[in-house]
């Protein structure tokens, strides 16, 4: 793995143990489909939560969320109805797309921001 793929990694580790900290059971990780790739899946209760996941070092361009467009919020709408196609459907509580973004300081402790319902 490089080192791009080990911050992602990093980033996505954070991510889990953010979410399990809020109460979020963890279902899948890098869920993958010919049409791409879910970060993290999870239920929130009754509800299920599809995560993406971006991870920036802390002198990057741009701040991880703004890596999350109109192009990329459709798609991550779209695999979420793939996944539901093959893992039962909707649950009762709902279906909802969050974004966590995670920024790693060349030194001290990393930055996570999760913003929900962002599709």
């Amino acid at each position: 793995m490089n080192a791009r793929g080990a911050l992602g990694r990093y980033g996505e580790d954070l991510a889990a143990r953010l979410l399990g900290e809020a109460g979020m059971t963890v279902v899948e990780r890098n869920w993958r489909c010919r049409a791409g790739e879910i970060d993290i899946v999870a239920r929130d209760g009754d509800a299920l939560v599809f995560c993406e996941v971006k991870t920036r070092r802390s002198d990057a361009f741009e701040h991880p969320m703004a890596a999350v467009g109109p192009v990329k919020a459709d798609r991550l709408r779209r695999l979420a109805e793939i996944w539901l196609d093959r893992n039962g459907g909707s649950p009762p509580g709902g279906v909802r797309i969050d974004l966590i973004g995670v920024i790693v300081p060349r030194r001290g402790a990393p930055v996570t921001e999760h913003a929900r319902g962002v599709s």
